[in-house]
């Protein structure tokens, strides 16, 4: 009997059309594509161009591939080619087009995973044969299973000495990506970027995937479509990058995109040719938007100047109510609940290799089959910006820090997209944290009582890392083995344990009313004169 893949394959050499069998819509890992264009462009019977974005670890290759399918493909070059880089290209393949976003790190699935759906329809993997998988290509596998996009794998390298194309396979498998040889459904290809070896290969495999997929768009309808990169040219003014998701762009539209609007001038097309027209999976640089926007917003046609000012309206009131609060463990757990999912994300980053282990035993200690705190990620290094979108592109996560830092850009960005970290120095109260996570799961409520509260007057270096906080007490008491909030200007910025405190020279459990001393938080160092404790339990 010949597989699926094999026999498409084949039929594909052919010029066959290739039918898709129901029985394979549901294989998740190679022929399930995310929902990346609204239902309503089904059935169509338009076909759109797949999204590619190539991922993997640093220097195995990904620019070179991306080269090397440029030049391979310079072929269909209209006057100007692909060699104006915009942040996504077109090439074309056996006649049909194929669309790169070429981004950096893995902003196709957080910065631009939008209400659920993925910009991308396929993901590349490059994995390096003399290298194997590293802590990048774990990353790129656990950023791409969150957004439910298939992957092709891209073993680079092979003529390399040294290489070792089974072995890369064999560790593929440790992460559930079998490919074809080892009996699974994933599809690879051996190819060297570097000669432009196995370049066509694998853009007939994206081809085979693509047919599989039934991709479809209806361009009809108005369109719709993401930022990928935004800039202000001095002489042009502000240009913005779109990758078109659904319907059309038609120069003269009047978009809207989060705060900013206007009128389209200018459209130029991925192979960097001016057009008054853009269909779904084409990228276009669009002059006229009004204002640099942020990756990842989505740019809309809409049918007049007033109406683009309404949307605007109602979105500075939306985004005025939601820099006022701070996502808190309580919401996630409340969300969570609602969902009647009972499952809460996790993206655990710890100082070392013992330290994650231990992290990850104590979460399966204390999960079971009803209540599911469930790991999407685990590795050793500080809180980064990756860290955080991998943890925004999925519903309810939160980030676990064991004795390692949080960088400042990981920080100011968790808060920006309502993502919360908790910070530990200390397992125990880590595993407090866990159960008060599964007691809220399980729908055990507890109330808030307020202990007292402390201003920070002077913030003291202890080591490279740690600060100590010289407080006094202004309410009640501080309480060692209490919650304390930290709150700067009407924010919440920290939310957690007490790791230590001392009066004068002596370690105390309890600061009482007026008393000064000095308090060091729990995994949080970044502190301010001015900056309130505020003490609680929760009974």
């Amino acid at each position: 009997e010949v597989d699926f893949s094999t026999a498409a394959r084949v039929a594909q050499s052919f010029e066959i059309p290739v039918l898709k069998p129901k029985e394979s819509v549901d294989n998740k890992n190679a022929l399930n594509v995310g929902s990346s264009i609204d239902t309503s462009d089904k059935n169509t019977g338009e076909k759109r161009a797949p999204v590619i974005t190539v991922l993997g670890h640093v220097d195995h290759g990904k620019t070179t591939l991306l080269d090397a399918i440029r030049k391979t493909n310079i072929v269909e070059k209209e006057e100007g080619g692909i060699t104006q880089k915009i942040g996504a290209y077109q090439v074309k393949h056996q006649g049909s087009e194929i669309t790169f976003i070429d981004t950096p790190g893995h902003e196709a699935f957080s910065s631009m995973r939008v209400s659920g759906t993925s910009v991308t329809d396929i993901v590349i993997l490059v994995v390096a044969a003399d290298d194997g998988l590293m802590p990048q290509t774990i990353e790129s596998i656990n950023h791409a299973k969150n957004a439910n996009v298939p992957i092709i794998i891209a073993i680079n390298k092979c003529d390399l000495e040294g290489a070792d194309v089974d072995k890369v396979k064999g560790q593929l498998t440790e992460h559930e990506l079998i490919v074809e040889d080892y009996g699974g459904e994933v599809l690879s290809v051996e190819v060297s970027a570097l000669k432009g070896d196995g370049i066509n290969e694998l853009l007939e495999s994206i081809s085979l995937l693509s047919e599989i997929s039934e991709l479809e768009s209806n361009s009809a309808l108005s369109g719709k479509g993401v930022i990928i990169e935004s800039y202000n040219d001095p002489k042009k003014g502000s240009i913005s990058t779109v990758l078109v998701k659904s319907g059309s762009f038609k120069q003269g539209d009047i978009i809207v995109s989060g705060t900013n609007s206007g009128r389209i001038r200018q459209m130029i097309d991925g192979y960097g040719n001016q057009t008054k027209s853009a269909k779904p999976s084409t990228p276009i640089q669009i002059m006229g938007i009004g204002g640099i926007n942020e990756i990842g917003e989505i740019v809309e046609v809409v049918s007049s100047e007033k109406e683009a000012k309404k949307i605007i309206q109602k979105l500075s009131r939306s985004n005025q109510k939601q820099n006022n609060k701070i996502t808190t463990l309580s919401q996630v757990v409340k969300r969570a609940k609602a969902s009647k999912e009972n499952e809460i994300n996790v993206v655990i980053k710890t100082g070392s290799n013992g330290a994650l282990t231990a992290v990850e035993q104590v979460i399966s200690d204390l999960t079971s089959e009803d209540i599911q705190v469930k790991i999407i990620s685990g590795s050793v290094g500080a809180v980064t910006d990756s860290d955080v979108m991998l943890a925004s592109s999925a519903e309810d996560c939160i980030i676990v820090a064991f004795q390692t830092i949080v960088q400042d850009g990981a920080r100011s960005h968790s808060e920006a997209n309502n993502i919360p970290i908790r910070s530990f120095d200390i397992i125990y109260t880590l595993v407090d944290e866990i159960k008060e996570i599964i007691q809220g799961l399980k729908g055990e409520e507890k109330s808030e009582v307020n202990i007292g509260s402390a201003r920070i007057l002077e913030v003291f270096p202890r080591g490279k890392v740690q600060n100590i906080a010289g407080v006094r007490v202004t309410d009640g008491k501080i309480l060692r083995n209490a919650r304390v909030r930290l709150v700067r200007n009407s924010e919440i910025i920290f939310d957690g344990g007490i790791e230590s405190m001392r009066h004068l020279t002596q370690n105390v459990t309890e600061l009482t009313n007026n008393l000064e001393g000095g308090i060091v938080l729990n995994g949080f160092h970044e502190l301010e004169i001015e900056d309130v404790l505020e003490c609680y339990e929760l009974k």
